[in-house]
Parts: structure tokens; C-alpha cells; sequence
């Protein structure tokens, strides 16, 4: 797992186009299903904070992990922004600590693609089944394999703003189920007109199947209670591109 450095600065310029507050709606729709109402929910792999600062706006109390230290700097500034009492901590999700248990964990934007190794994802998963209450609710999204295979492929994209322009270079290498891209970034330096400092960055992210991750949720000690196709409430199926999965605390392994 990568940290985002360079990225992490305009990270949410270019995520201007993420729905977070239909997403948190979506979420928060799920959970209230399952009893949840407030509480204390950890924002698994929080990045700049756009998720948790959306349910602290809904009354939870929320605690955000990243192990991007950049982000959580931006992270920062939302929170002395907003004045909400959020907890963030610099830690890798594949060996989070907490002080206790939460009611929820939730962790959106693919975060557990980063984890390369299915056996460090089920780590992850018995992590969080710890450090759920009995009974509580783990809701994460993944990019699927599909996506990879047929959407993202061996493709270059690009974007360009008045800060900031970016080119991503994708490969996808099926045999391993690996996604990687390249990352050039050029960003407009502060109070100068023409003047754009580059980075580069590699990202890697596994391509997982539902089943796979279904075994891993049961290997963990959790329940598997539905998957939906991405944030639109309708059942997962062969070509979905992102799936949210709602699992539960069941027993700890």
C-alpha cells in the first residue's frame, strides 16, 4: 500500500465528481436497516476526511484511519473548519489499533484494493470484526475485477483544471489480478501564474471478485448480509463495476 503524497493536494479536486453526501445517505440508510442510529463509526482509510466529516454532520461520532500522512493533514483542516470532535490516526488498515469498540466501520473509494495480498485482507477484516460491538456493521466498497478487466484496462486518461492536470497511465495484469497506474501530476505552484511543479506516483490495487471477498468476510468470523451495486441499492451481479458490501459482527477469531 502506497501513500498518496504529490496526489494528496489536489485529491479532492479531482474528486469533485464523488457523490459523498448521496453515498453517507446510502450508508447511513443501511445502517439505520440494522439499528444503527448514532453512535461511534470508524471511517476506515478516511483519506481527506470527506466521508467522516459527512457523518459527523449526521450526528455520529467518528474516528478516521488513514496511512496517508498528507491526507490527513488536509483531513485536519476540514475538521478545524467545521468544528466537528474527530479522531484521526496515522495508521496501515492491515494493522489498525482503536482504544475500543465501534458501532460501525465504513470505509468507501476502493480502500481495500490497496491490500494486494488476500490473506492481509482477511487481516483487515478480522481487525475490524474485533473492534466491532456485537452485532455491529462493517460496510466497505471495491472496485471489481470486471472493472478492471473491461472498463480501466491498458488505457491512458487525463484531466486538466486552472490548478492542476493529471495523466494516468493504467495497466492491468490479469494474471495476477493486479491493477497498476501511473500517476504524472502538475500542479500550479501557490501565487504563481504559469509556474507548475510534476510529480509521479504508482498505484496498485488487487482486483477481487464478490466470492472472494464473501470468503474472506466468513474466514474472519463475520456474516455476509448483502452486496448492491455500487451506491444505487440494487443487487450486485457479473458486471457491476463497484460493490458496497454490508457484513456483521458474528465472532471473534
Amino acid at each position: 500500500m502506497e501513500a498518496y503524497t504529490g496526489f494528496a493536494e489536489i485529491y479532492d479536486t479531482f474528486m469533485d465528481n464523488v457523490p459523498y453526501e448521496e453515498w453517507a445517505d446510502r450508508l447511513e440508510a443501511i445502517l439505520k436497516e440494522y439499528g444503527i442510529h448514532d453512535g461511534l463509526i470508524l471511517d476506515l482509510g478516511c483519506g481527506t476526511g470527506n466521508m467522516t466529516e459527512c457523518f459527523a454532520r449526521r450526528g455520529f461520532d467518528m474516528i478516521g484511519v488513514d496511512n496517508a500522512e498528507d491526507m490527513l493533514e488536509i483531513a485536519a483542516g476540514k475538521r478545524e473548519k467545521s468544528g466537528h470532535d474527530i479522531l484521526y490516526l496515522l495508521q496501515d488498515m492491515r494493522e489498525f489499533e482503536l482504544y475500543g469498540t465501534v458501532r460501525a466501520v465504513i470505509s468507501v473509494c476502493d480502500c481495500v484494493n490497496y491490500v494486494l495480498d488476500a490473506e492481509e485482507l482477511l487481516d483487515v477484516f478480522r481487525l475490524v470484526n474485533n473492534y466491532l460491538d456485537p452485532s455491529g456493521i462493517f460496510l466497505f466498497d471495491f472496485n471489481t475485477r470486471f472493472k478492471y478487466e473491461n472498463v480501466l484496462g491498458d488505457r491512458t486518461f487525463a484531466e486538466s483544471r486552472d490548478e492542476c492536470s493529471f495523466i494516468w497511465d493504467n495497466y492491468y495484469y490479469e494474471e495476477e489480478q493486479v491493477n497498476e497506474y501511473e500517476l504524472t501530476l502538475f500542479i500550479k505552484e501557490k501565487g504563481s501564474k504559469d509556474i507548475y511543479r510534476r510529480y509521479q506516483e504508482t498505484h496498485y490495487q488487487k482486483g477481487y471478485t464478490l466470492e472472494e471477498i464473501k470468503g474472506l468476510i466468513k474466514k474472519s468470523g463475520m456474516e455476509f448480509l448483502a452486496a448492491y451495486d455500487a451506491y444505487l441499492g440494487k443487487p450486485a451481479d457479473a458486471q457491476s463495476e463497484r460493490i458496497l458490501v454490508a457484513a456483521r459482527e458474528q465472532e471473534k477469531v
